[in-house]
């Protein structure tokens, strides 16, 4: 690989969010703007200043009862002449902002689970995604359509730019093609809940999964190619201003950068999971992350933090990295190379070894193209996998969980899952599951101890 393509260094770091940022999107207004959505139930507005490459919030949007948990940007037209501000919630709605006034132009209503995913086309349409099976397609506020096909929660839509064509992805798995309202063709490959969906062109388009994998598929119905790179959930996708190179983020604290069908740049994080990554105009880099702060990444020098913020950087992601606990799992120091692997070069940038020190310890390190060598990223203290226990995150027919409780109620039969987020009333979500769907209190008359004894 060429090692004179421009890399992603640390632009800029936003604090404001008080929790996790969901979602990331640029805006249309200001030029180069950012805007972010968090679980602290707001959503932001971050513009460019005016003497440095620094971003400051410059408006807060305060309406839902619940997380943020996807944004999008409309496009200017003449009653809004600054565009509009599109959130989406967990508290099942849809809210419209401008930047003339904090309170909502408009609430959109209809899905009856957390909105997940939304999209705009041309002329104002929006596509919402939903938990609840269903995506929707709006216009002036007023419902057109419901797509009903898959059989778990949606977590991704994009509007096609030519023919009228949708796309969404689900829980199950699938990624489907609508076409006025109905399923014209449905793409299987994925082996895990669909995260993210990102358009290329009327004729292609890419996906994003659990299963740590990507993929790019023809409209036709064809998987052309399966990029492979990151060790874990990939929960968000995005293409370049090029068009044609695209930026993954996920749950193995990565951002990673693709060009011509390679993994060109790895971008470490000082956090678990980075939870959406957006591209600016500029070409530009966001990312929103567990840690309730949204970090910016720019490929160019005259944006980039000076030297000093760029190794306070480096230092930060080798802290978190190497103080992260856990067990090694099934990796075996033993069969480990010594200190002579660092003499082998590496074949792409980003690409992450281990090796053993004459004390046993086992380091990471991660080749860089731009200085030709290994760097050392940390300590090797534990193992991370796709799976509940390294991830901390749960998911139950098709939603995210914080906790997901196995229930044994009757011999011989398997267990039931009780699905609980920290967030909700501990028994009153005790007596839903007990005057659920499986009926239990058929058997189980309700008391406060058995309530109290699950929650």
């Amino acid at each position: 690989m060429a090692t004179t393509r421009s890399m992603y260094c640390l632009r800029a770091v936003l604090f404001g969010h008080t929790s996790d940022v969901r979602a990331v999107a640029a805006a249309h207004y200001p030029e180069n703007g950012i805007i972010t959505g968090s679980r602290d139930c707001t959503a932001r507005i971050w513009s460019t200043n005016s003497g440095d490459a620094g971003l400051t919030e410059t408006f807060c949007m305060k309406s839902h009862s619940k997380y943020v948990s996807c944004v999008c940007a409309v496009l200017p037209d003449d009653e809004y002449p600054f565009g509009l501000i599109l959130t989406g919630s967990n508290d099942n709605t849809i809210r419209a902002f401008s930047l003339d006034s904090s309170v909502p132009k408009y609430t959109l209503s209809g899905h009856t689970d957390t909105v997940s995913c939304l999209s705009v086309g041309k002329f104002g349409t929006v596509l919402s995604g939903s938990w609840d099976k269903t995506a929707k397609v709006w216009l002036k506020q007023k419902l057109l359509m419901t797509l009903e096909d898959h059989e778990m929660a949606i977590w991704a839509v994009k509007i096609m730019p030519e023919h009228g064509l949708m796309l969404t992805g689900s829980a199950d798995k699938m990624v489907k093609l609508w076409r006025a309202g109905k399923c014209e063709k449905t793409f299987k490959g994925h082996t895990d809940c669909v995260r993210g969906l990102a358009v290329l062109s009327s004729a292609d388009f890419l996906s994003c999964s659990n299963d740590a994998a990507v993929r790019r598929w023809l409209v036709t119905g064809e998987c052309m190619q399966v990029y492979y790179g990151h060790s874990n959930f990939i929960y968000s996708i995005a293409v370049l201003p090029n068009g044609e190179d695209f930026v993954t983020s996920g749950e193995d604290r990565a951002i990673k950068v693709w060009s011509k069908e390679e993994c060109v740049q790895t971008i470490l994080l000082p956090v678990q999971s980075v939870w959406s990554v957006a591209c600016l105009g500029n070409g530009d880099i966001v990312a929103g992350c567990s840690d309730s702060v949204t970090r910016v990444f720019t490929a160019d020098p005259s944006r980039m933090l000076d030297e000093a913020g760029q190794n306070a950087f480096k230092e930060e992601v080798a802290s978190y990295i190497s103080a992260k606990p856990s067990d090694l799992g099934e990796i075996k120091p033993e069969d480990l190379a010594g200190e002579e692997g660092l003499l082998v070069p590496g074949k792409t940038d980003g690409q992450t070894t281990m090796i053993r020190k004459p004390n046993g310890s086992v380091e990471a390190h991660q080749w860089s193209a731009a200085d030709n060598k290994w760097m050392k990223i940390g300590d090797v203290v534990g193992s991370a996998g796709a799976t509940p226990q390294t991830s901390g995150k749960q998911l139950h027919q098709g939603k995210e969980y914080d906790y997901v409780f196995s229930i044994d109620v009757e011999e011989g039969k398997p267990p039931l899952k009780l699905p609980y987020n920290i967030t909700e009333d501990p028994w009153f979500v005790a007596q839903k599951f007990l005057n659920g769907k499986h009926g239990i209190l058929t058997f189980y008359p309700l008391n406060n101890s058995f309530a109290d004894y699950y929650s």
